[in-house]
C-alpha cells in the first residue's frame, strides 16, 4: 500500500474544493498504475465527495441545498455551535474510493473529486490511501 497526506487551507466557513489534479498528482508520484485509490478526510466537519466538476454552479446549489437541510441556526444539543457542519459531512461522506486504470484516477467525463469544507476556514489535511 502506499500512502500520501494533503494539506489543504481552506478559505470560507462551507467551500468545496476541487482537488481531483492533487490526488492524479499523487498517484503519479507514488508510482501506482493499476489499483484502488481511496481518498480520506479525517476531520469531524469536512467531507469528500465525487460530482461535477466542469459547471462551478454544482458545487454552490450543493451548499445552498445543504445549508436548506441542515440550517446551521437550528436548536441542535451539541455545545460547540457547528452541529450543522457534523450533519453535514456525515450526509456526504468521510471517503471515496476510486479505480485507478493506467496511472489515472477512472473517474467519469464531468466528475472530479472534492474537499468539502463545513466549519473553515482552517487547516485541514486529506489521506490518500493506494492498494
Amino acid at each position: 500500500m502506499a500512502f500520501k497526506r494533503l494539506s489543504i487551507k481552506t478559505q470560507a466557513k462551507q467551500e468545496l474544493i476541487d482537488i481531483t489534479d492533487r490526488v492524479q498528482r499523487a498517484i503519479r508520484e507514488l508510482g501506482v498504475s493499476e489499483g484502488v485509490c481511496v481518498v480520506f478526510v479525517p476531520h469531524t466537519t469536512a467531507a469528500i465527495t465525487i460530482n461535477e466538476h466542469a459547471d462551478p454552479a454544482v458545487k454552490e446549489d450543493i451548499l445552498t441545498m445543504l445549508g436548506r437541510l441542515v440550517p446551521a441556526g437550528a436548536p441542535y444539543q451539541h455545545a460547540e455551535g457547528n452541529a450543522h457542519a457534523h450533519i453535514r459531512a456525515s450526509l456526504l461522506g468521510h471517503s471515496v474510493t476510486v479505480p485507478i486504470e493506467d496511472g489515472k484516477i477512472a473517474l467519469g467525463t464531468w466528475q472530479g473529486i472534492f474537499f468539502c469544507e463545513f466549519d473553515g476556514p482552517r487547516q485541514r489535511e486529506v489521506w490518500i490511501a493506494l492498494s
